[in-house]
């Protein structure tokens, strides 16, 4: 599904040098390294503030807690994501309301959404899926008249942007409250380990975060409150140093791969490929289309047999996992959630795909489905 060796090669002698210099340094915690790229980060999105964190999951945790929600507060997040999404919000005791998706681009559905919130909701999570924006104008607008914090998820479209209809021009994971991101090897920023992101504007919001991040220290051995132990370490800092230079070129790279796949299976009446609404500059984390008509297992099977890979993201949705079956959520009506979980496939798209590659997969595809 992606090709990181083939991508380390192209960096290799600025990698290497630099995972070098941490280690002759011996500055492996929060050494020069983070606080590089913490600068480089916050200069690339425009936004006054990034905390790097240990991972995508700690980054929404952490969120959430500097919010300062409560046990029994409801917070309003798709089903049709990584279970990570969601699995905080059980995590810290508060309540998740899964919202469905619009069917063709796969993201929050503003007008369900607002339907959920009653007086105990406190906060929106908009999930940026597979490299495509939420529609981030109708949710801000919507969490501004009822009064909820919005933090964004952005593990999946780190690199994108989003169009407001004034022609101002955000990050994604810019535009609400908080920002989190995951920097997982696979992602279109990925370390090569485990490593996360917090971004907001909010001085104050910024100072909880890194609070949070740090045991709740303000100074050393001063803990004001509960935190956690959550930091980029400075081995992938380095990394991220290096493809952080390069991550416009890798998003470019993957548009025209899904630029391939689009053409390619435009007239199959059994493939729809994914939608790109017009604020939404997309960066295609994944390469996601819907089938019809057809055994998608029996897909899976048959690419396999030709040396194809796919994936399913996601085959179970959140509202359906066991985990939340205290809050009745299978009873939820999600009708567009659960008609995609049925019909998406996932195919390979990353920045060191070769053209006669892509084609063999088209072939093999078009074969197969017909």
């Amino acid at each position: 599904m992606v090709d990181l060796k083939s991508q380390y090669q192209k960096i290799k002698a600025e990698v290497d040098a630099g995972i070098q210099d941490v280690i002759d340094s011996a500055a492996f915690i929060n050494g020069p390294a983070v606080k590089e790229f913490k600068a480089s980060l916050e200069k690339y999105l425009g936004v006054k503030h990034v905390i790097p964190c240990a991972n995508g999951t700690d980054a929404l945790q952490i969120a959430m807690m500097a919010l300062g929600l409560k046990p029994g507060d409801e917070v309003i997040t798709p089903s049709f994501t990584y279970i990570a999404t969601v699995e905080v919000v059980g995590l810290l005791g508060l309540t998740p309301v899964f919202c469905d998706v619009d069917k063709e681009h796969f993201t929050m559905d503003p007008a369900h959404m607002e339907a959920l919130i009653t007086d105990k909701t406190k906060a929106i999570v908009p999930v940026h899926l597979y490299g495509q924006s939420a529609p981030m104008e109708e949710i801000l607008a919507i969490a501004k008249k009822h009064n909820l914090a919005i933090i964004e998820d952005n593990a999946q479209a780190i690199g994108g942007h989003y169009t407001f209809s004034n022609g101002k021009k955000m990050a994604n994971g810019t535009m609400g409250d908080i920002g989190t991101t995951s920097f997982f090897p696979s992602k279109n920023l990925g370390c090569y380990g485990d490593g996360g992101a917090i971004f907001t504007n909010d001085d104050e919001l910024a100072h909880q975060i890194s609070m949070i991040a740090n045991h709740g220290q303000r100074v050393r051995y001063v803990h004001d409150m509960v935190g956690c132990n959550s930091r980029l370490d400075s081995i992938q800092a380095a990394v991220l140093n290096v493809k952080l230079k390069q991550l416009d070129t890798y998003c470019d790279a993957r548009r025209t791969v899904a630029d391939r796949y689009d053409q390619a299976f435009a007239s199959n009446e059994k493939i729809t490929t994914p939608k790109r609404f017009g604020q939404s500059h997309h960066v295609f984390h994944q390469y996601t289309m819907l089938l019809h008509d057809i055994d998608r297992d029996k897909v899976v099977e048959e690419l396999v047999a030709h040396g194809v890979p796919s994936m399913i993201y996601y085959p179970i949705p959140a509202h359906r996992q066991k985990m939340f079956e205290a809050f009745d959520s299978e009873n939820a009506n999600l009708e567009s959630t659960d008609w995609l979980t049925q019909r998406v496939i996932s195919l390979p798209i990353h920045t060191e795909m070769k053209e006669e590659d892509q084609h063999y997969i088209i072939e093999k595809v078009l074969k197969i489905i017909k």
